[in-house]
């Protein structure tokens, strides 16, 4: 599997007005190379799929590239685990699963 590194703030993104999602903006330098090296194998809307580990938490995901970068969702479960929300620092191992 190719894997990444990297530290980075979750945020939040009010999808609609009674929903909000939590998410990590992929570094652009990663995303840069996750783009060439999954240029073959992405899914609906330009997505990859990935495994990712924050702490000692481990999940399957995809990835979704925006206007700069790729979108990494965490999911709720995940935050409370790890005891992180929006405005925390996350250490990030991703991994691209189809690669």
């Amino acid at each position: 599997m190719v894997e990444y590194e990297f530290d980075a703030d979750l945020h939040l993104w009010d999808a609609r007005k009674h929903d909000s999602w939590t998410f990590v903006d992929v570094p652009t330098d990663v995303a840069d190379e996750i783009a060439d090296v999954a240029a073959g194998v992405t899914r609906g809307f330009g997505s990859v799929r990935v495994e990712v580990t924050i702490g000692r938490t481990t999940w399957r995901t995809s990835i979704f590239p925006g206007a700069t970068t790729y979108a990494l969702p965490v999911k709720a479960a995940v935050r409370r685990a790890e005891s992180v929300g929006a405005g925390d620092h996350a250490h990030v191992l991703l991994r691209l699963v189809d690669v």
